[in-house]
């Protein structure tokens, strides 16, 4: 962009249409780096988290989704940055697996603090299939669960539907 710049400003005084052609190509280019540097924080740390807290960040991201209700406790919970993030991240591909794929009526989400962070989403939708395999978002889920120590698992529901379940310790094991 500094190259654009001072060959915009090297062409303002002997060709302006191209100084300005220059110029409208570099913001373009700046609106897509400021694009980029947005989605990339948003990836590192969603700004909801540090707006809203863990429960009601879910609980917007549910009202988006559909028929899923989020039950969390009441006081905001203090938690490490890193495992704030991955509960976010875990609850939020399960509750998008239940808007995708399940076909459910309702859904929920239960977040407990019980010397872990514990997370419960259950669905009653279609169940997973007979052949299932984990595919990039499971495998995803339980990654971000076991980097923290903890663990993730997927498994049917009773009578009908998925329950993905996280465990992430609060303290270093």
């Amino acid at each position: 962009m500094v190259l654009g710049l001072q060959r915009a400003r090297r062409q303002v005084t002997s060709d302006a249409a191209a100084a300005v052609a220059q110029l409208d190509e570099l913001t373009v280019q700046t609106q897509d780096a400021i694009a980029e540097v947005r989605r990339l924080v948003n990836d590192l740390r969603p700004p909801t988290l540090d707006e809203l807290g863990l429960i009601a960040a879910l609980r917007e991201r549910a009202q988006a989704l559909g028929p899923i209700i989020v039950h969390g406790p009441a006081e905001p919970l203090s938690l490490p940055a890193a495992v704030e993030v991955a509960a976010y991240r875990i609850v939020l591909e399960a509750m998008t697996n239940v808007a995708r794929h399940a076909h459910a009526r309702a859904a929920s989400v239960v977040i407990s603090v019980d010397g872990a962070l514990c997370l419960e989403v259950t669905d009653d939708g279609d169940g997973m299939p007979e052949a299932f395999s984990a595919g990039v978002c499971i495998t995803s889920m339980r990654e971000r669960a076991t980097e923290l120590g903890g663990h993730c698992t997927v498994t049917p529901a009773t009578p009908r539907g998925t329950t993905v379940r996280a465990t992430i310790p609060l303290e270093a094991g």
